[in-house]
Protein backbone atom coordinates (compact mmCIF):
# COMPACT_ATOMS: atom_id res chain seq x y z
CA UNK A 1 0.00 0.00 0.00
CA UNK A 2 1.19 3.54 -0.60
CA UNK A 3 0.10 6.13 1.69
CA UNK A 4 -1.06 10.32 0.94
CA UNK A 5 -0.73 12.94 3.53
CA UNK A 6 -4.36 13.53 3.71
CA UNK A 7 -3.87 17.70 4.11
CA UNK A 8 -3.52 19.38 7.20
CA UNK A 9 -5.00 16.43 9.24
CA UNK A 10 -1.27 15.56 8.50
CA UNK A 11 -2.95 11.43 8.99
CA UNK A 12 -1.33 9.13 6.32
CA UNK A 13 -3.92 8.32 4.17
CA UNK A 14 -3.68 5.33 2.18
CA UNK A 15 -4.51 5.58 -1.35
CA UNK A 16 -7.61 3.20 -1.28
CA UNK A 17 -10.30 3.35 1.18
CA UNK A 18 -12.14 1.07 2.62
CA UNK A 19 -16.06 2.39 1.76
CA UNK A 20 -18.92 1.54 3.53
CA UNK A 21 -22.11 1.88 1.78
CA UNK A 22 -22.31 -1.63 0.12
CA UNK A 23 -21.33 -4.31 2.72
CA UNK A 24 -24.39 -3.20 5.43
CA UNK A 25 -26.71 -5.81 5.55
CA UNK A 26 -29.66 -3.29 4.96
CA UNK A 27 -30.49 0.41 4.70
CA UNK A 28 -32.40 0.40 7.56
CA UNK A 29 -31.86 0.46 11.19
CA UNK A 30 -32.47 -2.15 13.07
CA UNK A 31 -32.01 -4.26 16.51
CA UNK A 32 -28.64 -6.65 16.33
CA UNK A 33 -30.64 -9.40 16.86
CA UNK A 34 -32.25 -9.08 13.29
CA UNK A 35 -28.16 -9.03 11.60
CA UNK A 36 -27.99 -12.34 10.27
CA UNK A 37 -24.30 -14.38 10.90
CA UNK A 38 -23.33 -14.48 7.21
CA UNK A 39 -23.99 -10.58 7.13
CA UNK A 40 -21.69 -9.81 9.81
CA UNK A 41 -19.49 -12.79 9.03
CA UNK A 42 -18.99 -10.97 5.39
CA UNK A 43 -18.38 -7.51 6.99
CA UNK A 44 -15.35 -8.69 9.32
CA UNK A 45 -13.68 -10.76 6.69
CA UNK A 46 -14.16 -7.70 4.45
CA UNK A 47 -12.33 -5.49 7.20
CA UNK A 48 -9.91 -7.87 7.94
CA UNK A 49 -8.90 -8.48 4.53
CA UNK A 50 -8.46 -4.63 3.58
CA UNK A 51 -6.35 -3.76 6.75
CA UNK A 52 -4.22 -6.92 5.82
CA UNK A 53 -3.93 -5.08 2.15
CA UNK A 54 -2.84 -1.85 3.85
CA UNK A 55 -6.32 -0.09 3.58
CA UNK A 56 -6.39 1.35 7.06
CA UNK A 57 -8.99 3.87 6.23
CA UNK A 58 -12.77 2.68 7.31
CA UNK A 59 -15.64 5.02 5.99
CA UNK A 60 -18.87 5.08 6.80
CA UNK A 61 -21.98 7.00 7.64
CA UNK A 62 -25.29 7.38 9.55
CA UNK A 63 -26.77 7.35 6.80
CA UNK A 64 -25.75 4.03 5.45
CA UNK A 65 -27.99 1.71 7.41
CA UNK A 66 -26.52 -0.83 9.64
CA UNK A 67 -23.09 -0.42 8.39
CA UNK A 68 -21.82 1.43 11.35
CA UNK A 69 -24.09 -0.82 13.98
CA UNK A 70 -22.01 -4.01 12.42
CA UNK A 71 -18.98 -2.21 12.17
CA UNK A 72 -19.33 -1.80 16.58
CA UNK A 73 -19.32 -4.97 16.76
CA UNK A 74 -15.41 -5.33 14.98
CA UNK A 75 -13.70 -2.09 15.18
CA UNK A 76 -13.09 -2.22 18.86
CA UNK A 77 -11.35 -5.30 18.92
CA UNK A 78 -8.97 -4.04 16.43
CA UNK A 79 -5.45 -1.78 17.29
CA UNK A 80 -7.56 1.37 17.25
CA UNK A 81 -3.96 3.36 16.68
CA UNK A 82 -3.48 1.36 13.47
CA UNK A 83 -7.07 2.70 11.74
CA UNK A 84 -7.92 5.88 10.63
CA UNK A 85 -12.34 5.49 10.68
CA UNK A 86 -14.77 8.18 9.37
CA UNK A 87 -18.11 8.33 9.72
CA UNK A 88 -20.35 11.03 8.02
CA UNK A 89 -23.65 12.78 9.33
CA UNK A 90 -25.96 14.86 7.39
CA UNK A 91 -26.37 18.80 8.25
CA UNK A 92 -29.90 19.60 9.39
CA UNK A 93 -31.65 22.87 10.10
CA UNK A 94 -31.78 22.13 13.51
CA UNK A 95 -28.50 21.65 14.76
CA UNK A 96 -29.64 19.66 17.77
CA UNK A 97 -30.72 17.02 15.16
CA UNK A 98 -27.66 16.57 14.07
CA UNK A 99 -25.91 16.22 17.83
CA UNK A 100 -28.54 13.50 18.81
CA UNK A 101 -27.77 12.31 15.22
CA UNK A 102 -23.90 11.64 15.92
CA UNK A 103 -24.24 10.52 19.12
CA UNK A 104 -26.43 7.18 17.54
CA UNK A 105 -23.34 7.19 15.02
CA UNK A 106 -21.09 6.99 18.08
CA UNK A 107 -22.79 4.88 20.23
CA UNK A 108 -22.97 2.34 17.06
CA UNK A 109 -19.57 2.60 16.29
CA UNK A 110 -18.33 2.14 19.96
CA UNK A 111 -15.22 3.97 19.36
CA UNK A 112 -14.03 6.22 21.84
CA UNK A 113 -13.32 9.05 18.94
CA UNK A 114 -13.62 8.89 15.06
CA UNK A 115 -10.61 10.39 13.39
CA UNK A 116 -12.80 12.09 10.91
CA UNK A 117 -16.54 13.28 10.67
CA UNK A 118 -17.94 14.57 7.88
CA UNK A 119 -20.72 16.84 7.06
CA UNK A 120 -22.65 14.24 5.06
CA UNK A 121 -24.21 15.87 1.45
CA UNK A 122 -23.21 19.55 1.56
CA UNK A 123 -25.30 19.50 -2.17
CA UNK A 124 -27.21 22.81 -2.13
CA UNK A 125 -26.74 26.43 -0.56
CA UNK A 126 -29.16 25.79 1.65
CA UNK A 127 -27.67 22.59 3.21
CA UNK A 128 -24.04 24.80 3.38
CA UNK A 129 -26.24 27.33 5.08
CA UNK A 130 -26.80 25.17 7.83
CA UNK A 131 -23.92 24.03 7.98
CA UNK A 132 -21.24 27.16 8.42
CA UNK A 133 -24.15 29.41 10.15
CA UNK A 134 -23.06 30.38 13.73
CA UNK A 135 -24.41 28.17 15.94
CA UNK A 136 -24.99 25.61 13.15
CA UNK A 137 -23.70 22.44 12.26
CA UNK A 138 -20.11 22.94 11.83
CA UNK A 139 -20.39 24.73 15.13
CA UNK A 140 -21.83 21.31 16.48
CA UNK A 141 -18.93 19.42 15.05
CA UNK A 142 -16.64 21.80 16.04
CA UNK A 143 -17.87 21.40 20.00
CA UNK A 144 -17.72 17.39 19.47
CA UNK A 145 -14.04 17.91 18.49
CA UNK A 146 -13.39 19.91 21.95
CA UNK A 147 -15.16 16.70 23.78
CA UNK A 148 -12.20 14.52 22.39
CA UNK A 149 -15.01 12.82 20.31
CA UNK A 150 -14.12 13.99 16.85
CA UNK A 151 -10.48 14.94 15.60
CA UNK A 152 -10.42 16.66 12.32
CA UNK A 153 -13.65 17.81 10.51
CA UNK A 154 -14.71 17.95 6.86
CA UNK A 155 -17.51 17.20 3.92
CA UNK A 156 -18.94 15.02 1.51
CA UNK A 157 -20.63 16.64 -1.29
CA UNK A 158 -22.37 16.54 -4.61
CA UNK A 159 -23.09 19.28 -5.23
CA UNK A 160 -22.46 21.78 -8.54
CA UNK A 161 -18.52 23.15 -8.90
CA UNK A 162 -19.41 26.38 -8.06
CA UNK A 163 -20.86 25.75 -4.30
CA UNK A 164 -18.19 22.71 -3.45
CA UNK A 165 -15.76 25.99 -3.88
CA UNK A 166 -17.94 28.21 -1.91
CA UNK A 167 -18.14 25.23 1.25
CA UNK A 168 -14.01 24.78 0.69
CA UNK A 169 -13.20 28.75 0.76
CA UNK A 170 -14.87 29.05 4.04
CA UNK A 171 -11.48 27.24 5.25
CA UNK A 172 -13.94 25.74 7.78
CA UNK A 173 -13.06 22.11 6.88
CA UNK A 174 -9.63 19.87 7.06
CA UNK A 175 -11.00 17.61 4.00
CA UNK A 176 -13.51 17.20 1.19
CA UNK A 177 -15.33 13.89 -0.26
CA UNK A 178 -16.25 14.81 -3.29
CA UNK A 179 -16.33 12.89 -7.22
CA UNK A 180 -13.94 13.18 -9.96
CA UNK A 181 -12.76 10.70 -12.43
CA UNK A 182 -11.97 10.19 -16.24
CA UNK A 183 -15.61 10.70 -17.47
CA UNK A 184 -16.49 13.66 -15.22
CA UNK A 185 -13.69 15.84 -14.20
CA UNK A 186 -15.71 18.96 -13.83
CA UNK A 187 -14.48 19.21 -10.17
CA UNK A 188 -11.35 19.77 -10.66
CA UNK A 189 -11.43 23.56 -9.96
CA UNK A 190 -12.84 21.97 -6.40
CA UNK A 191 -9.89 19.73 -6.27
CA UNK A 192 -7.45 22.61 -6.89
CA UNK A 193 -9.67 25.03 -3.91
CA UNK A 194 -9.18 22.37 -1.98
CA UNK A 195 -5.50 21.90 -2.49
CA UNK A 196 -5.03 25.92 -1.76
CA UNK A 197 -6.37 25.45 1.45
CA UNK A 198 -4.44 22.32 2.72
CA UNK A 199 -7.44 19.99 2.63
CA UNK A 200 -7.41 16.26 2.36
CA UNK A 201 -9.01 14.98 -0.78
CA UNK A 202 -11.01 11.43 -1.27
CA UNK A 203 -12.83 10.62 -4.31
CA UNK A 204 -16.40 9.12 -4.19
CA UNK A 205 -16.91 6.11 -5.94
CA UNK A 206 -14.89 6.03 -8.69
CA UNK A 207 -15.76 2.80 -9.93
CA UNK A 208 -19.45 3.09 -9.60
CA UNK A 209 -20.42 7.00 -10.47
CA UNK A 210 -17.26 6.98 -12.20
CA UNK A 211 -18.63 4.04 -14.69
CA UNK A 212 -19.52 1.09 -13.51
CA UNK A 213 -16.26 -0.07 -14.19
CA UNK A 214 -16.95 -3.69 -12.60
CA UNK A 215 -18.92 -4.34 -15.73
CA UNK A 216 -17.12 -2.38 -18.14
CA UNK A 217 -18.52 -1.80 -22.04
CA UNK A 218 -16.45 -3.87 -25.00
CA UNK A 219 -15.16 -0.96 -25.93
CA UNK A 220 -14.17 0.74 -23.04
CA UNK A 221 -11.94 -2.53 -22.40
CA UNK A 222 -10.83 -2.20 -25.59
CA UNK A 223 -9.81 1.50 -25.05
CA UNK A 224 -8.04 0.88 -21.49
CA UNK A 225 -6.30 -2.54 -22.94
CA UNK A 226 -3.76 -2.89 -21.41
CA UNK A 227 -5.35 -1.78 -18.25
CA UNK A 228 -8.70 -2.62 -17.20
CA UNK A 229 -11.36 0.28 -17.28
CA UNK A 230 -10.94 0.10 -13.39
CA UNK A 231 -7.33 0.15 -13.18
CA UNK A 232 -7.14 2.92 -15.99
CA UNK A 233 -9.10 4.91 -13.97
CA UNK A 234 -7.41 4.51 -10.35
CA UNK A 235 -3.99 5.09 -12.18
CA UNK A 236 -5.39 7.97 -13.92
CA UNK A 237 -6.69 10.01 -10.33
CA UNK A 238 -3.83 8.91 -8.56
CA UNK A 239 -1.55 10.14 -11.09
CA UNK A 240 -2.49 13.56 -9.53
CA UNK A 241 -1.29 14.31 -6.34
CA UNK A 242 -3.94 16.59 -5.40
CA UNK A 243 -6.06 13.48 -4.53
CA UNK A 244 -5.33 11.35 -1.73
CA UNK A 245 -7.39 8.73 -1.72
CA UNK A 246 -10.09 6.66 -3.67
CA UNK A 247 -12.88 4.91 -2.15
CA UNK A 248 -13.36 1.37 -3.04
CA UNK A 249 -17.29 0.18 -1.49
CA UNK A 250 -16.31 -3.56 -1.25
CA UNK A 251 -19.14 -6.06 -0.91
CA UNK A 252 -16.62 -8.61 -0.56
CA UNK A 253 -13.07 -9.56 0.55
CA UNK A 254 -12.38 -10.32 -3.45
CA UNK A 255 -13.86 -6.62 -4.01
CA UNK A 256 -10.07 -5.51 -3.07
CA UNK A 257 -8.34 -7.08 -5.77
CA UNK A 258 -8.47 -5.63 -9.06
CA UNK A 259 -7.71 -2.10 -7.21
CA UNK A 260 -4.63 -3.46 -5.87
CA UNK A 261 -2.86 -4.03 -9.39
CA UNK A 262 -2.91 -0.08 -9.88
CA UNK A 263 -0.13 0.14 -7.08
CA UNK A 264 3.19 -1.09 -9.19
CA UNK A 265 1.83 1.30 -11.86
CA UNK A 266 1.49 4.37 -10.06
CA UNK A 267 5.23 5.62 -10.73
CA UNK A 268 5.04 4.68 -13.90
CA UNK A 269 1.54 6.81 -14.71
CA UNK A 270 3.56 9.10 -17.30
CA UNK A 271 4.10 6.52 -19.43
CA UNK A 272 1.37 4.72 -19.44
CA UNK A 273 -1.68 7.17 -19.24
CA UNK A 274 -1.26 9.24 -22.27
CA UNK A 275 -1.47 6.71 -25.21
CA UNK A 276 -4.90 5.45 -23.62
CA UNK A 277 -6.40 8.52 -22.54
CA UNK A 278 -5.14 9.65 -26.68
CA UNK A 279 -7.32 6.58 -27.94
CA UNK A 280 -10.20 7.53 -25.39
CA UNK A 281 -10.03 11.13 -26.85
CA UNK A 282 -9.73 9.86 -30.55
CA UNK A 283 -12.34 7.67 -30.23
CA UNK A 284 -15.12 10.48 -28.83
CA UNK A 285 -14.22 12.47 -31.48
CA UNK A 286 -14.93 10.43 -34.33
CA UNK A 287 -18.21 9.18 -32.45
CA UNK A 288 -19.26 12.81 -31.28
CA UNK A 289 -17.47 15.09 -33.93
CA UNK A 290 -14.80 17.52 -32.33
CA UNK A 291 -16.80 20.61 -32.44
CA UNK A 292 -19.12 18.84 -30.59
CA UNK A 293 -16.33 17.31 -27.97
CA UNK A 294 -14.97 20.67 -27.38
CA UNK A 295 -17.99 22.71 -27.13
CA UNK A 296 -21.20 20.90 -26.20
CA UNK A 297 -21.33 22.51 -22.74
CA UNK A 298 -21.14 26.08 -23.78
CA UNK A 299 -24.36 27.93 -22.85
CA UNK A 300 -26.40 25.17 -20.57
CA UNK A 301 -28.84 26.35 -18.26
CA UNK A 302 -29.12 24.47 -14.95
CA UNK A 303 -32.27 22.50 -14.28
CA UNK A 304 -33.26 25.35 -12.00
CA UNK A 305 -33.86 27.22 -15.17
CA UNK A 306 -34.87 24.76 -17.35
CA UNK A 307 -38.72 24.08 -18.16
CA UNK A 308 -39.76 20.90 -16.79
CA UNK A 309 -36.50 20.96 -14.43
CA UNK A 310 -34.86 18.76 -17.38
CA UNK A 311 -31.25 18.25 -16.42
CA UNK A 312 -30.18 19.18 -19.90
CA UNK A 313 -25.89 19.09 -18.86
CA UNK A 314 -26.37 15.57 -17.12
CA UNK A 315 -28.28 13.91 -19.82
CA UNK A 316 -26.09 14.90 -22.83
CA UNK A 317 -22.84 14.02 -20.72
CA UNK A 318 -25.16 10.58 -20.51
CA UNK A 319 -25.06 10.45 -24.50
CA UNK A 320 -21.69 11.44 -24.76
CA UNK A 321 -20.82 8.53 -22.63
CA UNK A 322 -23.03 6.23 -24.66
CA UNK A 323 -22.03 6.83 -28.41
CA UNK A 324 -18.21 7.02 -27.74
CA UNK A 325 -17.75 4.40 -24.91
CA UNK A 326 -21.10 2.00 -25.61
CA UNK A 327 -21.69 2.93 -21.78
CA UNK A 328 -25.29 1.95 -22.11
CA UNK A 329 -25.70 0.40 -19.14
CA UNK A 330 -23.97 3.13 -16.90
CA UNK A 331 -25.90 5.77 -19.14
CA UNK A 332 -29.41 3.59 -18.08
CA UNK A 333 -28.21 3.98 -14.35
CA UNK A 334 -27.29 7.13 -14.14
CA UNK A 335 -30.18 8.88 -16.41
CA UNK A 336 -33.30 6.76 -15.08
CA UNK A 337 -32.41 7.91 -11.35
CA UNK A 338 -33.20 11.53 -12.65
CA UNK A 339 -36.28 12.67 -10.94
CA UNK A 340 -35.53 10.28 -8.09
CA UNK A 341 -31.90 11.58 -6.83
CA UNK A 342 -33.00 14.69 -5.30
CA UNK A 343 -30.52 16.91 -4.43
CA UNK A 344 -28.24 13.75 -4.67
CA UNK A 345 -28.40 13.70 -8.57
CA UNK A 346 -31.03 16.48 -9.16
CA UNK A 347 -33.23 17.15 -11.99
CA UNK A 348 -35.28 14.94 -14.28
CA UNK A 349 -35.02 13.25 -17.46
CA UNK A 350 -36.26 14.36 -21.04
CA UNK A 351 -39.73 11.96 -21.04
CA UNK A 352 -42.12 15.48 -20.52
CA UNK A 353 -39.64 17.23 -23.30
CA UNK A 354 -42.80 17.69 -25.64
CA UNK A 355 -44.44 19.75 -23.06
CA UNK A 356 -41.78 22.39 -22.93
CA UNK A 357 -40.27 25.38 -25.54
CA UNK A 358 -36.47 24.84 -24.26
CA UNK A 359 -35.40 26.79 -27.26
CA UNK A 360 -35.61 30.18 -25.11
CA UNK A 361 -33.11 28.59 -22.56
CA UNK A 362 -30.72 27.22 -24.87
CA UNK A 363 -30.78 30.53 -26.74
CA UNK A 364 -26.83 30.66 -25.45
CA UNK A 365 -25.61 27.29 -26.73
CA UNK A 366 -24.36 26.96 -30.05
CA UNK A 367 -26.20 23.19 -30.63
CA UNK A 368 -29.54 24.16 -29.52
CA UNK A 369 -31.35 22.38 -32.73
CA UNK A 370 -29.21 19.66 -32.09
CA UNK A 371 -29.62 19.12 -28.54
CA UNK A 372 -33.30 19.01 -29.02
CA UNK A 373 -32.65 16.15 -31.22
CA UNK A 374 -30.21 14.48 -28.68
CA UNK A 375 -32.55 14.88 -25.81
CA UNK A 376 -35.17 12.96 -27.39
CA UNK A 377 -33.17 9.91 -29.00
CA UNK A 378 -31.38 9.95 -25.51
CA UNK A 379 -35.02 9.47 -24.05
CA UNK A 380 -35.60 6.58 -26.20
CA UNK A 381 -32.23 5.10 -25.86
CA UNK A 382 -31.94 4.76 -21.94
CA UNK A 383 -35.28 5.66 -20.59
CA UNK A 384 -36.89 2.64 -18.65
CA UNK A 385 -38.06 2.39 -15.14
CA UNK A 386 -37.36 4.32 -12.49
CA UNK A 387 -34.25 3.89 -10.88
CA UNK A 388 -33.81 4.43 -6.99
CA UNK A 389 -31.34 5.05 -5.34
CA UNK A 390 -29.19 2.64 -2.86
CA UNK A 391 -30.62 4.11 -0.17
CA UNK A 392 -34.17 4.24 -1.30
CA UNK A 393 -33.93 0.41 -1.85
Amino acid sequence: MQYRRFGRTELLMPVFSCGGMRYQQQWQDTTWDRINDDSQDNIEKIINRSLECGINHIETARGYGTSEMQLGKILPKLPRDKMIVQTKVSPTENPGEFRKTFDTSFDYLKLDYVDLLGLHGINTPELLEWAIRPGGCLDVAKSLQAEGKVRFIGFSTHAPTDVIIKAIETDSFDYVNLHWYYINQSNWPAIEAATRHDMGVFIISPSNKGGLLYQPSQKLIDLCAPLSPMVFNNLFCLSHPQVHTLSIGASQPQDFDEHLLTLPLLDYADEILPPIIARLEEEAIKKLGEDWVKTWQIGLPTQENTPGNINIPAILWLWNLTIAYDMVEYGKFRYNLLGNGGHWFPGKKADTLAQYDLKPCLAQSPHADKILEVLQECDRVLGGESVKRLSQQ
